[in-house]
């Protein structure tokens, strides 16, 4: 197998695996902050808007970083930077 194809062809399985790990994971724990901020709400009715918008702005920084992950794999997917340093272009 050509140096070329094989570097092409780990970096789509490795972007596939991390796309798959780096989604999974914020929505796992979006759920569970979901879950704990629905558990507190019902414990304290009175801190109700505290809790939701500490809740908003978590899950905005928990879903910028599927979102980053996302990013870094579109860049090893279409503009591998790995074949330019290795093999010139």
């Amino acid at each position: 197998m050509e140096p070329g194809t094989l570097i092409t062809l780990v970096t789509i399985v490795t972007s596939a695996v991390t796309i798959l790990i780096g989604t999974l994971t914020p929505a796992i724990v979006e759920g569970r902050a979901v879950l704990k901020a629905l558990e507190g709400i019902t414990r304290q009715p009175e801190a109700a808007d505290d809790i939701r918008s500490t809740l908003i702005v978590s899950m905005a920084l928990l879903e910028s970083t599927a979102i980053y992950v996302l990013l870094v794999v579109l860049v090893l997917l279409f503009a591998n930077p790995l074949i330019e340093r290795f093999f010139g272009g």
